[in-house]
């Protein structure tokens, strides 16, 4: 927990939010990046300028690391955050569920966003348009509580014809 504390107070400082924290095996830690007006791009300086701050702010907030690795979020990116529930409505995504539901865990289908609760509290509930086993479409309501992960279905469109 205090690392994430850290490395999202560095990353406002110096004007980008955080998406996502992971360790990975032989010390790496990779710190996922994006900016706040989501319109603008991560590029290739952004992540120096944070790597080169975070390498200085890690060791003294004893914050063990071997490797240091700052990456954007990506077509494939993760929806995290109710905020982000919110602002990936409509979208494509893949989601998994820690339990279960109807013999199956996995669903691939349209975000609906916020459908009951509040956005930031713990009972707001969040929809998920998908295919039915009969080919009919179904609807299932989660909270956050109850997913794995989600993820965005990358849309690549060359010259046209969508993969």
């Amino acid at each position: 927990m205090k690392d994430q504390q850290v490395i999202s107070a560095e990353l406002e400082n110096l004007g980008y939010t955080l998406v996502e924290i992971e360790r990975e095996a032989g010390g790496l830690l990779r710190v996922t990046i994006e900016n706040p007006d989501y319109e603008r791009l991560i590029t290739v300086l952004d992540c120096e300028k944070v790597s080169h701050q975070l390498s200085y702010t890690l060791p003294v907030e004893n914050i063990p690391y071997e490797r240091l690795e700052i990456s954007s979020p990506g077509l494939d990116r993760p929806v995290k955050s109710a905020a982000d529930y919110e602002r990936f409505a409509g979208m494509q995504v893949d989601l998994k569920l820690r339990v279960a539901v109807g013999n199956r865990k996995n669903f691939r289908g349209e975000l609906q966003g916020l459908l009951s609760g509040e956005l930031n509290s713990p009972d707001a509930k969040f929809g998920l348009v998908f295919e039915g086993a009969d080919g009919q479409p179904s609807q299932l309501e989660f909270s956050l509580a109850e997913v794995d992960k989600t993820r965005l279905v990358p849309v690549i469109d060359f010259k046209g014809r969508k993969s």
